[in-house]
């Protein structure tokens, strides 16, 4: 399997993924979850699939599915700890699914835009799961009064910082002292949305008539986390992929014991 990055941007002006291909995805991962339970919720897929588009080295689909599902690799066989697809039409739903939503959120963040309102910038496609829970009857409250729910985009930003965490490297600070600020400042945003929502609810995020579930200063914060998304993706593009430091091994001494192992001194042997 090949890495679903395009060979060149989707036209600004192709329709989003439609409600009812979100919830194909949804389904599908539901289903790989009966039989792996930590596969993650779609949301965090997005944050996950965002961090991947900007990394600064081209990861390979193969290599970046199995660790986000827990899947084998192609061409390796399931085992009891690890993830698997129903069958090879499943799986390559999901894969042209995914690839759909990989050349949105590339195109996304290729484009130029200067505002969030902007039809062409990058929405992540999150969820208020306290909002949804806060517009339920009194009775279907109850049933998650002992729960912890996310606050608004934390599913996201932890999706985010888990493919940074599994790709250090990649994400190892530069040299130059302009760019590791850069870096370190848009992350340090990513990372503020991994954290709780302590602040009284006052806005609905993602409706305007639903019941207020999150802080206004999380909603700026959100804010602020697709910007350093933008700035995460200029960076890496900028100073493009790590360049491996060629280290030539030392030279044996005139009089040391030659490397080749015929008991003469390296002046005598190889070094002749």
């Amino acid at each position: 399997m090949t890495n679903p990055l395009p060979a060149s941007a989707t036209p600004p002006d192709t329709p989003w993924m439609e409600t009812e291909a979100f919830d194909e995805l949804d389904a599908i991962l539901d289903d790989l979850r009966s039989r792996y339970d930590e596969t993650p919720q779609w949301e965090f897929c997005e944050g996950f699939m965002a961090a991947v588009i900007c990394s600064r080295r081209p990861i390979p689909a193969d290599e970046y599915l199995s660790v986000l599902l827990g899947t084998p690799t192609e061409g390796e066989p399931p085992d009891e700890d690890s993830g698997s697809f129903a069958s090879d039409a499943q799986r390559q739903r999901f894969i042209t699914l995914w690839n759909q939503r990989w050349n949105e959120v590339s195109a996304a963040l290729d484009a130029e835009v200067d505002s969030l309102e902007d039809d062409h910038c990058y929405h992540p496609e999150v969820m208020d799961i306290r909002g949804v829970v806060a517009d339920m009857p009194p009775e279907e409250q109850a049933a998650f009064a002992r729960e912890d729910l996310p606050a608004f985009a934390q599913v996201w930003a932890l999706g985010f910082m888990f493919a940074v965490e599994s790709w250090p490297d990649e994400w190892s600070t530069p040299r130059d002292k302009d760019a590791a600020k850069w870096l370190d400042g848009a992350l340090q945003a990513i990372l503020t949305m991994t954290e709780d929502d302590l602040g009284a609810p006052e806005v609905s995020p993602l409706s305007e008539e639903g019941t207020p579930s999150t802080s206004i200063a999380r909603l700026n914060a959100f804010g602020e986390a697709i910007w350093a998304v933008y700035d995460l993706r200029e960076l890496w593009k900028t100073m493009g992929p790590k360049v491996e430091t060629i280290r030539k091994e030392a030279m044996p001494g005139r009089n040391d014991a030659c490397p080749c192992g015929s008991g003469k001194k390296y002046k005598k042997c190889c070094g002749a």
